[in-house]
């Protein structure tokens, strides 16, 4: 498996991902990456994992505005028929390193707290994430926000 920047030809695969894992509705995509591949990334990073040839999931963080190293990984996903086989692993080891390499300090990372993503929150836990806030029926009545946390 590699790791590498995303590239325009990424595209209709990780519409394939965000359309498996329902993270976003995968017509944002294009709109979303479109700065960071035209070199005008707003400090925006975007990774792709690649296998066999195949782009099988991303990951996307933006700095933090009015912080001093802080970054937010807004979305990490993995082909579902693809989870469980170390891709998300790897894209947010690689994120890690490369914000790291850059002079970062932390990485968050905010995610739901109902049962349907008890998955996500023990991805993040099994990484070295730090459960460090939960902000109650943030997304909708009864649906926390549970904001983890990694020092870089």
């Amino acid at each position: 498996m590699k790791i590498r920047p995303t590239k325009s030809e990424d595209i209709p695969a990780l519409k394939l991902v965000l359309d498996g894992t329902h993270l976003f509705p995968s017509d944002l995509l294009a709109g979303m990456v479109s700065d960071f591949l035209s070199g005008d990334e707003n400090g925006s990073v975007w990774l792709t994992a690649i296998e066999d040839g195949d782009a099988i999931g991303f990951c996307f963080a933006t700095p933090e505005t009015f912080t001093d190293g802080t970054w937010n990984m807004l979305a990490i996903a993995v082909l579902p028929e693809k989870q469980g086989g170390g891709a998300g692993g790897a894209l947010a080891t690689a994120l890690e390193k490369l914000l790291s390499d850059r002079g970062n300090r932390v990485l968050i990372a905010d995610t739901s707290g109902t049962d349907e993503f008890a998955q996500t929150r023990a991805f993040y836990r099994k990484y070295g994430y730090t459960e460090e806030a939960r902000i109650r029926s943030f997304w909708a009545a009864g649906d926390d926000k549970v904001v983890f946390w990694k020092a870089l």
